[in-house]
C-alpha cells in the first residue's frame, strides 16, 4: 500500500525544488572556497531540464493506485537527482583552476533568488491551506 500523501503536487515539486537549490548552493560555495586551489575542477550541477522534462513527460499528473482513488504526489519527480560536471580550466593562466569567481558570485545570486522565489511560493501554497483549514478564517 503505497504511503498517504497529505499535500498536492505543486507542495511536492517545490519542495524537490528547495531540494535541488540547496544542493546547487552547496557545489557553487565549494566552487568559491577552492578558488585559489591550483588543479581544481570548478563543478555544476545541472538539475533543470531534467525537472522540465519530468513536467513535460507528465510525470506530474496523478497515476491510479486504486480503481477509486487518485494518488496526488507525481511519481517521477522524485527520481530526479540532477548532475555533477566538472568544467576544465580554459583560462590558460598555469595553475589549471577553472574556477571564475565572478561567475560563480552570478550563479550564487541567481540561484538563491530562485530559492527565496520558491519558499514564497511553498509559503503562500501553505497559508492557503491554511485558510481552508480554519474555515476561511
Amino acid at each position: 500500500m503505497p504511503p498517504i500523501q497529505q499535500f498536492d503536487t505543486t507542495i511536492h515539486l517545490l519542495q524537490k525544488v528547495l531540494d535541488l537549490r540547496s544542493r546547487n548552493q552547496q557545489v557553487i560555495s565549494s566552487n568559491i572556497a577552492n578558488a585559489e586551489t591550483p588543479g581544481y575542477k570548478s563543478l555544476s550541477f545541472d538539475f533543470e531540464e531534467e525537472l522540465k522534462s519530468a513536467m513535460a513527460e507528465g510525470g506530474l499528473r496523478p497515476v491510479a493506485t486504486n480503481e477509486k482513488h487518485f494518488a496526488i504526489t507525481p511519481s517521477r519527480i522524485d527520481e530526479i537527482k540532477g548532475r555533477i560536471t566538472e568544467n576544465p580550466d580554459r583560462t590558460g593562466i598555469g595553475d589549471r583552476n577553472s574556477v571564475s569567481v565572478d561567475n560563480e558570485m552570478i550563479k550564487l545570486s541567481e540561484n538563491e533568488l530562485l530559492y527565496e522565489a520558491a519558499v514564497a511560493m511553498l509559503n503562500k501554497k501553505l497559508s492557503i491551506l491554511k485558510y481552508a483549514a480554519n474555515d476561511g478564517r
